[in-house]
This record gives C-alpha cells, sequence and structure tokens, in this order.
C-alpha cells in the first residue's frame, strides 16, 4: 500500500479540530501526526514531525495562519498549506495564498471537499474552494503589490501583537526582546505603510486580516 498522507491540523478550537480527525482520520490513505493550538505551535510541530500537508487555520490567536504559513514556506517548501476559513473575503484568500498556501477551503464545506482538498494538495496540486475561486481572480487582477510586503517576518508578528491591544511591554514579554527593540519595530512598521497612530494600525491589520 502506498504511503499514508501525514497531516497536521492548526486550529485554536478543539472541536473543530476533533471534527477534522474524525473525518481525515477515517481514511485508509491519511493520518493526523499532531494538533495545534495556534500558528507558533503549528510552526514548531511542522518543523519537527515534517507533515506532507497542513490544514490551516487563517485566524488563530499569538501568530496567524498567514504568518505562520509564511515561515513553513521559507522554512521547508515541502510542507504544503491547506488553508481554512470562515471567510470568503478575498482579502484572507489573497493574503494566506500569497503566503505560500497551496489551497483554500471554506470551514462550511462537505466533508468530501474538505477529503479532495487533502489529496489535492498532498499531491502539490492547487485548491480553491468554488465559491472563493471569482473573488481572488478579480482581486488578483487589483492588487499585484502589497504594503504588507515592506514588512519582515518579524515586523508582521508584533503588528498583530499590536492590532490584538497588547502593549509594548506585553509583546516584548510575549516575544522575548526588550521593550526598547519592540517601540524600534513599532517605529519602523508606522513608517514603511505611512500609518500615524496605534488606531490607524489596527485599522490596517483588520483590512489586511490579519485579525478578525
Amino acid at each position: 500500500m502506498s504511503q499514508k498522507i501525514r497531516i497536521l491540523l492548526a486550529d485554536d478550537h478543539a472541536v473543530v479540530r476533533k471534527g477534522f480527525r474524525m473525518i481525515l482520520d477515517a481514511q485508509p490513505d491519511m493520518e493526523i501526526i499532531g494538533e495545534a493550538g495556534n500558528g507558533k505551535e503549528c510552526v514548531t510541530m511542522a518543523s519537527e514531525l515534517l507533515p506532507d500537508v497542513v490544514v490551516m487555520d487563517v485566524a488563530m490567536p499569538e501568530l496567524n495562519g498567514i504568518e505562520a504559513t509564511r515561515r513553513l514556506a521559507a522554512a521547508n517548501p515541502l510542507i504544503r498549506v491547506l488553508a481554512l476559513s470562515m471567510h470568503k473575503d478575498s482579502v484572507y484568500v489573497r493574503e494566506i495564498l500569497r503566503a505560500g498556501a497551496k489551497g483554500y477551503l471554506l470551514k462550511d464545506s462537505s466533508d468530501v471537499e474538505l477529503l479532495l482538498a487533502v489529496r489535492a494538495v498532498a499531491k502539490g496540486d492547487g485548491y480553491l474552494h468554488p465559491s472563493v475561486s471569482d473573488a481572488v481572480l478579480s482581486d488578483y487582477r487589483r492588487h499585484v503589490t502589497d504594503p504588507l510586503d515592506l514588512l519582515s517576518s518579524r515586523e508582521r508578528e508584533v503588528l498583530q501583537l499590536i492590532a490584538e491591544g497588547k502593549t509594548n511591554k506585553d509583546i516584548a514579554t510575549l516575544l522575548n526582546l526588550s521593550v526598547y527593540t519592540v517601540d524600534a519595530h513599532r517605529g519602523r512598521i508606522m513608517e514603511k505603510l505611512n500609518l500615524h497612530s496605534t488606531g490607524e494600525l489596527v485599522r490596517f491589520a483588520v483590512r489586511k486580516g490579519l485579525i478578525d
């Protein structure tokens, strides 16, 4: 028998992970090798377990699925990401596909679609949920360059934490940095994005799908 597709599940809701595990584990050609509750955990586990496919929730606390996907793609391009979201807005789709995801599936998809998507992505093919593909095409024509590209991975992480309402001190503790360094990151983010207040940063992060 050919090798099973090794899958890592990343979603901050245990109930959602349980549901996906039941569907995927029941397949003779698939096995769940791990579960992560946020983006950071997912990146760490993926580097240790080397799954074939990561089923990745887009909106997760601390490090979202978009940033986690970007880090996974940079560290190990052989790991393929299937993004999962409740959102069909083109912004979420665009950001995670640009980060390196191979597929995008809505959370209310049928079991059959989930299995189709996992198998397609495992083979290296792309998979887009039918109701998001139109949004992606029209959006792609509109946005060819993006200000987020100006930020480093660390700056994008700091931006998300600022948008989640964390103070410089909170962020320094979370990321193991000095408050001074976090403040410098914040200054650079504002400068690069041409934003002038925390409120503007939060609105930018929401618009870009970094936080719900």
